[in-house]
Order: structure tokens, then C-alpha cells, then sequence
């Protein structure tokens, strides 16, 4: 995660090195070529105080879903981001460009939540309720009504990790002492 962490930065000075150049990688709805550039644009962000944002939240969400494994966790990510890239480019208003690792944050935040309760498993749970009661109040940004924020983006997102949490579901083993099935 330090290391996303550090890319991110890194392509922020060369954005702003260069003239916001990178930034034509944004997301910009409903441009059939656009669709490229829904996994660039959640690598991109509009300026320091914007990256400074969703650092510590990345870095956190992350650092928890990544303890699942690393080809599960990028599983998880490339799902979240595809959702949240599909969802701006479907419903952002025309001649908008969308940047950043919000819908990233938002659908970490919802695997996190949900995936204790697909699972059925308690320690989950309770480390989702956790998340939810440090993080929760990001969800508002998923809300409407914030100019210059993408709350189709966080929206979208969160509507990824969910499914994320279904698609990535542990299986649950048996029982210790229980008796295989058929038995």
C-alpha cells in the first residue's frame, strides 16, 4: 500500500510537472474511447490537498483488504474501480473529467463492511463495524449536491464493493469435528 501510495504522489508531481497533462486520462462520460481510461483515472488526482485526502484512507482501507491476500486484494481493487469507472462514465454530467482514487476508498470501505456478513464470519463483522464507525462519515460524499466532487464515483464505488465482497467470498470450511458431508 506504501508503494501505491507513493505512485500516486509521483504521478502527481509529473502531472503538475507537465501542465495537468495527465489528466486527459480522467474519465470523460459517455465517449465510447473514454472506457480506456477508467482504470489511469483512479490514478490521478487534481492537486495536493485532493491526494492528501484519500492518502490515509487508501492507505488504511487497503492495508486491511490486502491482509487477504495480494491476488485477492487486486482482484478486489481492479472490480471496485471498474464499477466506479463504468458508473461516472454511464451517469457524470456531459464535458465533466473524473480523477482520483475516491471510488477506490468508497468501495473498499463497502467490501470491508459487507464482506463479514457474506462470509458469516464474527471477527469480520466486527471489523467492519469498526471501519464503518471510523470511516462512516465519508459516505456523505456519495450523496449529491457537493460541486466539483464526483458522487457518482464514491457512489459507484461503494456499489463495487459490494459486489466485490460477493465475488470474493471465503468459502467456509468445516467445523473442527464436524463430519464431512454425506456422512
Amino acid at each position: 500500500m506504501a508503494g501505491w501510495v507513493v505512485l500516486l504522489w509521483v504521478l502527481l508531481g509529473v502531472d503538475e510537472a507537465t501542465g495537468d497533462s495527465l489528466n486527459t486520462l480522467g474519465i470523460t462520460p459517455r465517449k465510447p474511447g473514454e472506457l480506456l481510461d477508467i482504470i489511469p483515472a483512479a490514478f490521478l488526482h487534481g492537486g495536493v490537498a485532493h491526494l492528501a485526502s484519500n492518502t490515509f484512507p487508501l492507505l488504511a482501507l487497503g492495508f486491511l483488504v490486502a491482509l487477504g491476500g495480494i491476488r485477492r486484494f487486486l482482484g478486489i481493487v481492479l472490480t471496485v474501480t471498474v464499477v466506479s469507472g463504468l458508473g461516472v462514465w454511464l451517469t457524470a454530467p456531459s464535458n465533466s473529467v473524473t480523477i482520483g482514487a475516491s471510488g477506490v476508498i468508497f468501495g473498499l470501505l463497502a467490501f470491508l463492511v459487507i464482506t463479514g456478513f457474506v462470509n458469516r464470519r464474527v471477527w469480520d463483522v466486527v471489523l467492519g463495524l469498526v471501519v464503518l464507525a471510523v470511516y462512516g462519515s465519508i459516505l456523505l460524499g456519495a450523496l449529491p449536491g457537493n460541486s466539483g466532487i464526483s458522487w457518482q464515483a464514491h457512489a459507484f464505488g461503494l456499489v463495487g464493493g459490494v459486489l466485490a465482497a460477493f465475488l470474493f467470498r471465503r468459502e467456509r470450511g468445516p467445523r473442527p469435528g464436524a463430519l464431512p458431508p454425506g456422512v
